[in-house]
């Protein structure tokens, strides 16, 4: 994962430090490119180690078209808990006099996300975060209030017009964007906005294009997750996983996140490991948690670093 690394370094050494929405502050820089050849390995990092289980459960959640924390919840996945648990806390004047990440919000976190996972009726009312990926990609409405389902149309065209330039989905959806910001939903608009794939000689190449990235938390799951469902779609439209390229808008290390990074990036990379697909599964929507097994995976310890809401 040289190349995950060099985007560290790169940003330490030539980004500019920014204020941001969060009031934490950034360094950061506009525009820079990854590629990943899937055939090397699987570009999971192994100067950390990665929540792997959550990267499968976040993206099986995407291709349900889920936009409810229940179901990650209930499979031990945090990565969008904060989101739901701050809405919840200024929706109901709980948020005034509590301090983010001390032991009382702790441990109103952990009975909100417990009653998340019993209560489908609170679950319904606080858990969703409203117009998501898993809507955008599944669900996206057009301008006569229809519906599309933007990876089967995906895959439709992989299979039946793989010369295409137009196999795109799109996460930006800017009229909901809109009700995203007016509603108060605190789940951001879609960070990995818009992707597009591309077959050349039997292979299925996909290009992701992420507006906005946080490069120590986020875009190690980022790359995985990208990388899996390029795999996943190759596997049901009969080729073989070529490139996945990562392409960035604004790519950012929060200040709070400095020194972890200089931890990361005095570790020395170990080989990759691989990532084996039950290859009975041969529709996109069929897939589940236990049709994925990893190998040879021998990474660092993990380093903690808080996220940005």
């Amino acid at each position: 994962m040289k190349q995950y690394l060099d985007l560290l370094r790169h940003i330490l050494e030539n980004g500019t430090d920014k204020a941001d929405r969060t009031g934490i502050g950034t360094r950061s820089v506009f525009g820079y490119q990854m590629r990943f050849d899937l055939s090397e390995g699987f570009p999971l990092l192994t100067t950390k180690k990665v929540f792997l289980k959550g990267i499968i459960y976040e993206l099986l959640w995407f291709l349900k078209g889920d936009t409810n924390i229940q179901y990650l919840a209930q499979n031990g996945v945090k990565i969008w808990n904060e989101w739901a648990f701050q809405k919840y806390l200024e929706a109901n004047n709980l948020d005034k006099n509590l301090e983010r990440y001390s032991d009382e919000w702790k441990e109103q976190m952990k009975e909100f996300v417990e009653k998340i996972k019993t209560d489908d009726e609170f679950a319904e009312k606080w858990g969703d975060l409203g117009p998501i990926y898993g809507k955008q990609w599944t669900a996206w409405k057009n301008s006569h209030g229809e519906e599309l389902n933007q990876i089967q149309n995906a895959i439709d065209m992989i299979k039946n017009d793989p010369t295409s330039r137009r196999i795109l989905i799109s996460g930006w959806n800017a009229g909901e964007i809109q009700h995203l910001v007016h509603n108060h939903h605190h789940a951001p608009p879609s960070c990995h906005s818009l992707f597009q794939f591309m077959v050349v000689d039997g292979k299925l190449h996909c290009q992701l294009y992420q507006r906005s990235a946080d490069v120590f938390l986020g875009v190690p799951f980022n790359i995985v997750s990208y990388a899996l469902l390029t795999m996943m779609i190759a596997q049901v439209c009969d080729l073989q996983p070529g490139e996945f390229v990562h392409t960035f808008g604004d790519a950012h290390i929060y200040k709070n996140h400095m020194e972890q990074v200089k931890e990361q990036l005095a570790r020395e990379p170990r080989p990759l490991p691989k990532m084996k697909i039950n290859p009975d599964v041969k529709d996109i929507f069929n897939f589940k948690y236990e049709d994925f097994t990893l190998e040879d995976y021998d990474p660092h310890p993990p380093i903690k670093a808080q996220i940005a809401v």
